[in-house]
């Protein structure tokens, strides 16, 4: 559950999140081409924009528009909890900002989702529910995470609701993920166990239809979060915990699916994406379905670490990504393919 706990002025928050991913400095690089000029990966996995997208902070929750000229992704530090957007503007990506529907200190915002058609812009966020104003002394108090969406307009995004009902409800719900033909999936949590699984939603005549928990090929564990639909519904990437062939506490797990709804099990994505000492919660595959962007939490090998460490070191370290704290990394897709089973 994401909590709260103190009360700072907006523009403060937005400051404070630039000023620490290190986005105030005099000259920003001249970035062109697709994915922020980035050189792109192979079979490894590599980090994605360091020092520009992953900075040392909390980062994770990738998201494109179709044409990839627009990219957002989640910041968490102090705190707090922003979704932050770089787009391709006259030939060269703009210096990430905080994104001007989010940064606001009293609630959080994370798990940016665009539909495949760029049409609409889903995410978490713990803004209070339709009708109700928190003011400072309710400061920390709206913790209840829901799925809002923005509908796109001429100059950008429109402004956000709450999705609503059948898909909001009073347990958790978090990280959608959308389909061409407009299917919702998304986590939803039991407030009373914490146990968490994967549901979907059909959209039949513009609307939603009774969330459906989705089987045990899918929901494996009491612990799965996190999931990343394919546009053609033929996969499904997620993260979970608990299972015996995991490589550490949570993996990323891909569970293909036929056309006729039944789903393969679950396929752990191995050690180049999963690691004993690392997180993995948050997958996305890039609208021309070319790479995979991934959260992990991982460390420093064991070669990359000096024989003594010095204050200095752990100061660099905190300044940079790969230090142990979330980043995004990406790596070729077209291993997620190579893994489905032969019969489907």
């Amino acid at each position: 559950m994401i909590m709260r706990s103190r009360f700072l002025p907006g523009s403060f928050v937005v400051a404070l999140v630039q000023l620490a991913c290190g986005l105030d400095a005099p000259e920003f690089p001249v970035l062109t081409g697709e994915y922020l000029g980035q050189t792109p990966p192979g079979t490894r996995a590599q980090i994605f924009a360091p020092g520009i997208v992953s900075t040392g902070m909390h980062t994770r929750d990738v998201a494109m528009t179709p044409d990839g000229r627009e990219l957002y992704f989640g910041v968490m530090s102090g705190g707090f909890s922003v979704i932050m957007q770089t787009k391709l503007e006259n030939g060269r990506w703009t210096k990430p900002e905080v994104a001007p529907f989010s940064g606001n200190p009293a609630y959080l915002d994370i798990e940016p989702a665009i539909s495949p058609d760029g049409q609409r812009f889903y995410f978490l966020s713990t803004r209070p529910p339709p009708g109700t104003v928190p003011d400072s002394a309710d400061y920390g108090r709206w913790v209840h995470q829901d799925i809002w969406v923005m509908d796109r307009s001429d100059d950008g995004w429109g402004e956000p609701y709450n999705l609503g009902p059948p898909i909001n409800t009073e347990a958790p719900e978090y990280f959608p993920s959308v389909t061409r033909e407009g299917t919702i999936y998304f986590t939803r949590e039991d407030p009373e166990t914490r146990g968490s699984h994967i549901y979907r939603s059909r959209l039949v005549d513009g609307e939603y239809q009774t969330p459906e928990k989705l089987g045990p090929q899918v929901n494996s564990t009491s612990s799965q979060f996190n999931a990343f639909i394919a546009p053609d519904e033929s996969f499904i990437v997620l993260s979970t915990g608990g299972r015996e062939d995991t490589h550490g506490g949570v993996d990323y797990y891909v569970v293909f699916r036929s056309d006729d709804d039944t789903w393969s099990d679950p396929i752990n994505l191995g050690p180049e994406i999963n690691t004993p000492r690392g997180g993995e919660w948050s997958p996305y595959v890039s609208p021309d379905g070319e790479y995979f962007f991934f959260m992990s939490s991982r460390a420093p090998s064991r070669d990359q670490v000096p024989a003594t460490i010095t204050f200095d070191y752990l100061k660099d370290l905190h300044r940079q990504p790969g230090n142990g704290d979330a980043a995004v990394y990406w790596i070729d897709a077209s291993f997620i393919e190579s893994l489905r089973p032969a019969t489907r």
